[in-house]
């Protein structure tokens, strides 16, 4: 069992050459990374089976409280429904959330044999923006993630379905999206796990199809 597991661990180092793809998604008070507050951010780190196909995850979360002098735009909250000042919502502050988040990836890249992560995202770069901005602001030294390198599922899922909206590409892969549960970070998150696993696995379907066929001589 243990050669089992060490194996699994492997081919998953070996498909994305020692990088472990961690799925995030953050809602924030508007779209300067530099001057608009971070208020949730979910991770989801990923497994491979042995057949080499990914599977998500549970997700880990924090609701962040906005750092000091932050611009919250009404209008960004009007969409994701989030009330910052909401004494419920159990918020930590940047530093202690992105360790909460931090502390589950370097796990998973242990258990994966990873030297790394790489954040999945639908617009990548929006989020891997946010989280290297608040890594920045509280002076953080164990960022487990790339800091420039990405996978962004609306370009790969434009590629797949032709759709890039996150709804339109998660329906178009065959799985369902609840526009009432969206704009929650744990929400977005695991549909963009979802379908990142689906892109990635349909891939892994066709490597696995050709070369069956190339090895029967029927292609």
């Amino acid at each position: 069992m243990e050669n089992l597991c060490n194996s699994m661990a492997g081919r998953m180092a070996e498909r994305f050459r020692g990088f472990l793809p961690v799925v995030v998604d953050v809602e924030t008070g508007g779209f300067d990374a530099e001057r608009d507050a971070l208020l949730e951010i979910a991770a989801i780190t990923l497994d491979m089976d042995a057949d080499g196909y990914l599977r998500p995850r549970p997700a880990v979360s924090a609701h962040v409280e906005p750092f000091p002098g932050a611009n919250i735009d009404p209008r960004a909250l009007e969409v994701t429904g989030i009330d910052p000042d909401n004494p419920l919502r159990g918020a930590l502050d940047e530093r202690l959330a992105l360790d909460h988040i931090f502390k589950a990836v370097r796990e998973a890249m242990r258990h994966a044999d990873c030297q790394r992560a790489i954040l999945v995202g639908h617009n990548s770069a929006f989020d891997l923006g946010f989280l290297n901005a608040a890594v920045r602001r509280v002076g953080h030294k164990r960022n487990p993630f790339h800091p420039f390198s990405s996978f962004d599922t609306a370009t790969l899922s434009g590629l797949a379905f032709g759709q890039t909206v996150l709804s339109k590409a998660v329906q178009a892969s065959g799985h369902v999206f609840d526009t009432r549960e969206a704009h929650s970070a744990i929400y977005d998150a695991e549909r963009t796990a979802e379908l990142f696993c689906t892109i990635v696995n349909r891939w892994r379907r066709l490597e696995t199809f050709e070369r069956e066929h190339i090895g029967l001589g029927v292609i």
